[in-house]
């Protein structure tokens, strides 16, 4: 035992490198082993017979410490040796010492220690000191090291007390770790059915937080350091590399994610349920009867009225009707749901629609803007029942047929015939004005029980071009024209949209065969959309002059809006919100239509790469050939996604060709597709 520096010195002698010594020596920056010496490596170098069998080359630096009193050891006996070591090593001994040498400000090496505790310095009690030693966290600290000898110290009493503090508090988190990492490793072991629901990873605050660290991690959204350090120490206690996938994948193993977790739904942070407080105000909003609207309500129910469905809502915003008057013209009714009968502006419930924006329809389920309750059973508009409703009314002149009429088997239905005539007029007419026909190919999916391993998948691919696509579209495009125009007309600020195409030469794209080729190869030049809240402007797209959308108030906030301000209007009082207001709120909602849009067509693109994973190889598709992106590679339209392959020589834009699937991931976004050459 030593006070002083100069004997301190003295015993930091390093000893040499011989054939038949056993050595501790650091293999990587997480592993220490214990071998013998076999012969030296060049010149400084020695090769080395570890514990595991291994032989290598290692530098003296890596030598951290070499067994006393020990000449040509059979490396056969290390493995003994080292069980010997671990049976002897009883910390609380380390304590007893550590009094003594403060007691007397002494230093220590491993084989002093091992005289003091063992009362031996023979090799294995010098080692098992020096494993107590540099294992120690707590009572020693080193003063000084030279190779492979070290001097440790004995540390101050606070400091002492302090690292027990601490020490005690980082085995109660390995503890908690270890029982954490047992009850993955047990519901990854279970069947399917049988693993453990994922409320019930919720139920004790601490599992609560290494489980949702999991979901952080794989979904890159650590809220801080500490939530991404206690992923990775998770994922490294199981086995696994520190990356988002391997805790995608565990938590898909221990079945608190569903195989088929849609993970852009959480990572973009997409409002889902209602909370309790919106439902109630929702609810007492349904028990209201008062209808501030009351005296200004018009009696249509002489009207034939029809609603067709063409998309993905379950509750219904708008419906038609159709008279034709004495001197040969239309008189067109598009009736529109009245959400405002219910929601004030600045209320709870249409702060949350503000904060919402839009519904969002996914393959595996909807999430409405309103309240489901309140859409369906307030709101939607619905067959025999008397509904509120803003119906816009246009008078259109009559110059000539349409010629589509035989395709939606309409003779027993005159009123249907009159909006399948102006459909056909108003189309020809927007044409005129330089309207762009963007219809295409889409797909649609509804995907049944999603949280199932193998969930059916619903698939129809619906042609914009349609008839009854068609009359519906031209429909709420005429409202949409008649809203401006009102608008316009009694100085109303709107959300008047508009698209400026001066830089599209429709004529340049006619060698194109028209539909979805063409179509696509416009959309990829067309400019973003403009809104303007005080005047309409044009609308090159659509071939308007003002354009406000108005069809959809249940499931759109911007539609909402409108029919805020129209309404006010119609009851004679200031419109609720200025263009300025409006401009704010637009930013809002148009941010989140932005991010849901991305949301639905990531959604639909991994369920269309599932549902394409699942044919047999051997299945034929037809692919519509859109474009060529490079060389041979071209850009296809299979079942309304678009993808690419390699085609033959001779296939031209617009051509089919037969298709078979050779990979598919949907996870990984991944489609191979390969062209069927026929012999």
């Amino acid at each position: 035992l030593t006070t002083s520096g100069e004997l301190l010195e003295d015993k930091l002698v390093n000893q040499e490198i011989e054939k038949g010594l056993l050595l501790e020596f650091k293999k990587d920056s997480d592993r220490v082993l214990l071998g013998v010496a076999q012969r030296p490596d060049g010149k400084k170098n020695w090769m080395v017979y570890d514990q595991n069998g291994v032989t290598s080359s290692i530098k003296p630096q890596q030598i951290t410490y070499i067994v006393p009193g020990v000449e040509n050891f059979d490396h056969a006996e290390i493995s003994k040796f080292l069980q010997k070591a671990q049976e002897n090593l009883d910390p609380t001994l380390l304590e007893i010492a550590w009094v003594e040498l403060l007691e007397k400000n002494a230093s220590v090496t491993a084989e002093e220690l091992a005289e003091m505790i063992f009362g031996s310095s023979e090799p294995l009690e010098s080692y098992c000191a020096h494993l107590l030693l540099s294992k120690d966290e707590v009572y020693f600290t080193v003063l000084a090291t030279k190779g492979s000898r070290t001097i440790y110290g004995p540390r101050p009493t606070g400091q002492v007390e302090e690292l027990l503090h601490k020490k005690l508090a980082k085995d109660a988190s390995e503890k908690e770790l270890q029982d954490f990492v047992q009850l993955l490793v047990s519901a990854k072991a279970k069947a399917a059915l049988a693993k453990p629901s994922k409320s019930s990873w919720m139920v004790d605050e601490k599992i609560q937080y290494k489980i949702e660290s999991l979901e952080a991690y794989a979904i890159d959204a650590c809220k801080s350091d500490e939530q991404r350090k206690t992923a990775g120490m998770i994922l490294k206690a199981m086995g696994l590399t520190k990356t988002a996938s391997s805790a995608l994948n565990l938590l898909i193993n221990i079945g608190y994610f569903p195989v088929h977790v849609n993970l852009d739904l959480l990572k973009l942070n997409i409002l889902t349920d209602h909370s309790d407080e919106i439902i109630a105000a929702a609810e007492s909003l349904l028990s209201d009867s008062s209808d501030s609207d009351e005296m200004n309500r018009e009696d249509l129910t002489h009207l034939k009225v029809y609603a067709i469905d063409v998309d993905e809502a379950d509750e219904l915003d708008d419906a038609l009707s159709a008279t034709k008057l004495q001197d040969g013209r239309m008189k067109i009714w598009i009736h529109v749901a009245d959400p405002t009968r219910y929601v004030e502006p600045g209320s709870m419930v249409d702060r949350e629609a503000l904060r919402r924006g839009t519904s969002v329809f996914l393959p595996t389920g909807t999430y409405p803007m309103f309240p489901e309750k309140l859409a369906m059973e307030g709101m939607s508009l619905k067959q025999g029942e008397l509904c509120n409703a803003v119906s816009v009314s246009v008078i259109l002149h009559s110059d000539g047929s349409a010629t589509e009429l035989l395709h939606l088997n309409l003779e027993e239905e005159a009123e249907l015939k009159i909006l399948s005539e102006a459909a056909a007029l108003r189309l020809k007419w927007r044409r005129q004005q330089g309207a762009i026909d963007t219809s295409t190919l889409e797909a649609r999916i509804k995907v049944v029980n999603p949280e199932d391993l193998e969930p059916s998948i619903n698939l129809y691919v619906e042609n914009q071009a349609d008839p009854a696509m068609r009359l519906v579209s031209e429909m709420m495009i005429l409202c949409g024209e008649v809203v401006a125009t009102f608008g316009s007309c009694n100085n109303i600020p709107l959300p008047y949209r508009g698209q400026p195409q001066s830089n599209i030469d429709v004529s340049a794209y006619s060698h194109l065969p028209e539909g979805p080729v063409r179509s696509s190869a416009i959309v990829r030049i067309m400019r973003a959309a403009e809104i303007d809240f005080r005047k309409p402007i044009r609308h090159g797209v659509l071939g308007l002059p003002g354009y406000v959308q108005f069809t959809s108030p249940i499931r759109r906030y911007l539609d909402l809006l409108a029919h805020y301000q129209v309404k006010a209007f119609l009851r004679g009082e200031s419109p609720p919100f200025s263009a300025g207001q409006l401009e704010g709120m637009a930013s809002i909602v148009n941010m989140q239509v932005r991010v849901v849009r991305k949301l639905s067509a990531s959604s639909l693109r991994y369920w269309i790469i599932e549902f394409l994973r699942r044919q047999p190889r051997e299945k034929k598709f037809r692919a519509l050939i859109l474009r060529f992106i490079k060389d041979r590679i071209a850009a296809l339209l299979l079942v309304g996604l678009q993808a690419s392959a390699w085609v033959s020589i001779g296939s031209q834009v617009g051509d089919e060709v037969e298709v078979q699937v050779e990979e598919a991931h949907p996870r990984d976004d991944v489609l191979y597709l390969k062209e069927v050459l026929r012999n």
